[in-house]
């Protein structure tokens, strides 16, 4: 029976066990994109995980929604991540860079050049989002023109050459979480009369499209794509022919040979099944609230290759020593998840560091 402390083939890489580091935002990247040193430190202390997927990184300048998130569309972000990459790798550890586009998702107050937001069509998230000026409401974006559309299918796979000319191993596309990608599959933010809009086939083929682009220019075994089939984040509602739409996806995705898929799963577990029969290469699945005694649960049932947790890898730098030792795990600071500086990001103890307290 497989176990997490299994190695696994992902794309190119051979990683020594399948825990992954799941992608969580942490708003410390500099005013203008690129990561902060620190953020070297962060990622180089999880090097232990099979696997790490950073946080999600803007494509473009219209892709940042949330305050100080890195990006990969200008030279001196290549340069910051190539700090990140190079100290993961020498810690022993792999490293995907995770490609974020919030769409509708997103304040003006957040990014450097203040523009609307952009998405499939012109319908607020009705989000609540945290600003320079206080939490306010997400407004109406601006819907997409099919040329921006394209141009935005090239941003991302921009970004995806960018990372490896930084180091990363590859490349994730978030699809997921209600952000612009997922914004096209559903039919209350994508009411579009073009080749992206209207049939399931065509809400699904921005995605499609942004695969294919990143396949071509840095290789299948290089990107790996997350997807939430059913989430509802940020308002959306997929609709009726949700499920049919993403099946339609990942078959679509299956015939490209991706290095993963990395399902965020809501707890249809039929649904889960389906995709596990649809998928033949290496699946990954995030379930929301994992303890340490389940980890292993879809490894068990054969629903996932492997497993990749959020918080507990957050608090737990070294979460796979901690778990092979039956150690205690550390205590969550909540109020030190998003921005500020090493408290809450760095300074969470290893095994290694509790033994050096004094008694």
């Amino acid at each position: 029976m497989t176990s997490l402390w299994d190695p696994i083939r992902i794309g190119r890489l051979n990683l020594g066990n399948r825990l992954v580091m799941a992608p969580m935002t942490r708003n410390r990247a500099l005013p203008d994109g690129t990561p902060a040193d620190i953020a070297a430190t962060y990622y180089a202390q999880r090097a232990s995980f099979g696997l790490i997927v950073t946080e999600g990184t803007q494509p473009s300048a219209d892709g940042q929604g949330y305050m100080l998130t890195p990006g990969l569309h200008a030279d001196e972000h290549v340069a910051g991540w190539r700090k990140v990459t190079e100290a993961v790798h020498d810690a022993g550890g792999h490293i995907f860079i995770q490609l974020m586009h919030t769409g509708r998702r997103a304040h003006p107050d957040n990014t450097p050049h203040h523009r609307q937001p952009v998405a499939p069509s012109a319908f607020a998230a009705n989000d609540m989002m945290g600003t320079p000026n206080g939490q306010q409401p997400t407004p109406e974006p601006r819907a997409l023109t099919t040329a921006e559309v394209r141009q935005t299918v090239r941003d991302f796979a921009d970004a995806a050459r960018r990372a490896v000319e930084a180091g990363a191993d590859g490349v994730e596309i978030h699809g997921a979480n209600g952000y612009l990608i997922q914004q096209f599959f559903a039919p209350n933010a994508n009411t579009r009369t073009d080749a992206y809009g209207g049939s399931l086939e065509n809400r699904a083929r921005f995605a499609i499209e942004i695969a294919k682009a990143i396949v071509a220019e840095i290789g299948a075994d290089r990107t790996g794509i997350r997807l939430s089939p059913l989430g509802t984040g940020g308002g959306l509602d997929e609709g009726p022919e949700a499920k049919a739409l993403y099946l339609h996806l990942i078959g679509e995705l299956d015939k490209l040979d991706l290095a993963y898929l990395h399902i965020l799963h809501h707890g249809d577990e039929d649904f889960l099944k389906s995709i596990r029969a649809t998928w033949h290469r290496p699946l990954i699945v995030n379930r929301w609230g994992a303890v340490p005694e389940a980890l292993d649960r879809d490894l068990r049932a054969g629903t996932a290759d492997a497993v990749a947790v959020g918080k507990l890898a957050l608090v737990n730098p070294d979460l796979v020593a901690r778990l092979k030792a039956g150690a205690p795990l550390n205590t969550p600071r909540p109020e030190s998840f998003f921005g500020g500086t090493e408290v809450g990001y760095t300074d969470y103890a290893s095994l290694k560091d509790a033994a050096a307290l004094p008694a």
